[in-house]
């Protein structure tokens, strides 16, 4: 199997592995518990903390979730004011978004460009006084765009509102920009286990509480935490930030491997050629039946969009939002890699993705 849907999910590293076994296993106490083996757990628990803040800001606090999506659902829930986000945002925002709504809020949903970029003049107009929440993804998770972190969170600031970033593809890849106040991580992104995240909160940020309880974590969430899944977490974290700069140069050259193959065939790239995550290919071919070529080639793990809304039948709502059709959207593919990925295998998953394509339209 060639796999190459990093967005969804991330191979487990190694380190992560190991250094959750015991917890599994032997050290199996409740970290919130006062006894001795208790105290252990939760000293594993903060040494995973400030690993995972090893890659964010400096200024803030940082408390474990079960994954990212609690982590949108309680920064958008605990604040106040309308809010002003993007058309091509995660369902994990826009929904939580649209429940807001319902309840009242002011909402308002600024549209992108043919780069999927934000338009920093429309964005001006909409984020006024009375604003108080701004939601922007920094590395979006089909197409792979860079938004305007810096200049859409100054906007923020200069009308009095909190800037919420969901940094899910972009934590350990990308810098996390100093001015957001609100960021939300995930560890299964980066190497680390599935089922925990993270928000992390500006010094002087105050939110309402999303699950009511003990109040066990920094910030007052509640819930009993995995010192197993924290110290997995962690483990990729700093495993993230010893190799970031190799991860970055290795991420680069597959991406220009991958598309020097890719581009001259005949595929077209969705979302901004600049300003995106290298790690991510969002292509296109006329006349595509992904469908058809998903089945044909069942040894190579890639997507038809993000995993999270697969199986809707739907076109993708990242692809529409930068214009494409109905038609280009279900023709479109999402290939991603990284750490794990050779450059030997993904120009072979490339040529019989190609060949499986120009099949397709020989037979048509």
């Amino acid at each position: 199997m060639i796999y190459l849907d990093y967005q969804a999910t991330t191979p487990l590293a190694p380190q992560a592995y190991e250094a959750m076994l015991p917890w599994f296993k032997d050290d199996f106490a409740n970290p919130h518990s006062a006894h001795a083996v208790g105290r252990k757990a939760k000293a594993a628990v903060e040494v995973a903390r400030e690993a995972v803040a090893g890659l964010m800001p400096e200024n803030g606090q940082l408390a474990f979730t079960s994954g990212a999506t609690e982590a949108l659902n309680w920064a958008i829930k605990g604040t106040t004011g309308g809010i002003v986000t993007l058309a091509t945002e995660h369902a994990a925002v826009l929904d939580t978004v649209a429940a807001e709504a319902r309840r009242g809020r002011q909402v308002t949903i600024l549209p992108v460009g043919e780069d999927g970029l934000a338009d920093l003049a429309v964005a001006r107009a909409a984020i006024t006084p009375g604003t108080g929440l701004v939601a922007v993804m920094l590395v979006n998770n089909e197409i792979g765009t860079i938004q305007p972190i810096e200049q859409l969170a100054t906007l923020a600031k200069q009308a009095g509102a909190l800037f919420l970033t969901d940094a899910v593809q972009g934590y350990g890849r990308e810098a996390i920009p100093d001015i957001a106040d609100l960021v939300a991580i995930s560890a299964h992104k980066i190497h680390g286990p599935k089922g925990i995240g993270a928000l992390w909160v500006r010094n002087g940020v105050t939110l309402e509480p999303l699950l009511h309880g003990g109040g066990q974590e920094p910030l007052g969430r509640s819930g009993t935490l995995s010192p197993a899944l924290c110290a997995g977490f962690g483990a990729a974290a700093t495993l993230a930030k010893q190799r970031f700069g190799a991860d970055r140069a290795h991420v680069a050259q597959l991406h220009r491997a991958a598309w020097t193959a890719l581009g001259p065939a005949g595929w077209s790239l969705n979302g901004s050629a600049e300003e995106r995550y290298p790690g991510n290919l969002n292509l296109r071919y006329p006349g595509l039946d992904v469908a058809r070529l998903m089945s044909d080639l069942r040894d190579i793990a890639f997507s038809a969009g993000s995993a999270c809304a697969s199986g809707s039948g739907r076109p993708s709502h990242v692809l529409k939002a930068i214009g494409l059709s109905d038609a280009e959207a279900r023709s479109s593919i999402r290939l991603g890699f990284g750490r794990y990925t050779s450059e030997e295998e993904l120009l072979a998953a490339c040529r019989r993705i190609d060949e499986a394509a120009r099949m397709q339209k020989v037979a048509a």
